[in-house]
């Protein structure tokens, strides 16, 4: 009896523990893809809390985008997030708002008169939603997670809409990751002056690894480990240049390309980051 007794304590002790700590619990993990759509960026995140974040739908036709979030099983959108108004970065994601519940839309406080940004703007308010400004400081409510845009820092002319990149910053545990759009030099300096903290283990390389993005001085300040651009193959532009490559190279930086490589996912536990590509550099 007394044996009896006693494995049933010890059965009940060890259903305590399995009840107040689930084995998802270990194994939540933070996953980010960066979509290859060509010459354009679209970046999908899942939270280890399971919520989901869109940064920019790649160019006007979004369905190539909307596809692969179909195919991740995305049904609701938590944050989605404008960088900018250029048309490889919003031209999608009006598609995307059309095809997901989407609960908060983020964008930097600069309008645009281009068929895609109209689209984008059409797309919110048929949803019912407003625009949020993405700006220095602006922190987002999600668990699990801390999310900060870190940019724009000011308000920069509209002749070149780059500057105005929403930027944003990713902690998960011990690991960070920085998704900045199209910021060029400008934004990157005044990123640094502002002293918002910038480290980070993976940088989405600003502008395609255009040459007026992603400065020594950048670098040096964020630290990354790893580094990714998304960019399209043989594109008009000669993106990445030659020069980025080089900074990214003396800054000991690896170097993943959605041109040579496809569609890039990191994945963390928030102590390590795996790739599931190897770098190019």
């Amino acid at each position: 009896m007394r044996k009896i007794k006693l494995l049933l304590t010890a059965f009940i002790l060890l259903l305590s523990v399995l009840l107040v700590t689930p084995a998802s619990a270990a194994s939540k993990k933070l996953t980010i893809h960066f979509i290859d759509v060509g010459q354009g960026d679209s970046i999908y995140i899942q939270t280890p809390n399971g919520d989901n974040i869109i940064i920019d739908g790649g160019n006007k036709d979004g369905s190539d985008v909307v596809s692969y979030l179909k195919k991740q099983k995305v049904k609701n959108i938590a944050v989605l997030i404008s960088t900018h108004p250029d048309a490889d970065h919003v031209g999608g994601l009006d598609e995307v708002l059309e095809s997901f519940n989407v609960k908060s839309v983020y964008a930097p406080k600069v309008s645009h008169t281009t068929q895609a940004y109209k689209d984008f703007l059409n797309a919110v308010k048929k949803e019912g939603l407003k625009i949020k400004t993405a700006q220095k400081g602006v922190k987002l409510s999600l668990k699990g997670v801390t999310a900060t845009f870190v940019a724009p820092v000011k308000t920069y002319s509209k002749s070149d809409l780059n500057d105005w990149s929403a930027v944003l910053r990713l902690v998960y545990n011990k690991k960070s990751f920085l998704f900045t759009g199209d910021a060029e030099f400008k934004s990157e300096t005044d990123m640094i002056k502002s002293k918002e903290t910038l480290k980070a283990d993976v940088i989405k390389v600003g502008h395609h690894g255009a040459k007026t993005s992603t400065s020594a001085e950048f670098l040096k300040a964020v630290k990354p480990t790893y580094s990714v651009i998304s960019v399209g193959k043989k594109n008009s532009y000669g993106h990445p240049t030659s020069d980025t490559l080089k900074r990214l190279k003396n800054s000991k930086v690896k170097v993943f390309r959605t041109d040579k490589q496809g569609t890039i996912i990191a994945t963390s536990d928030g102590k390590t980051i795996t790739f599931n590509k190897k770098p190019t550099q």
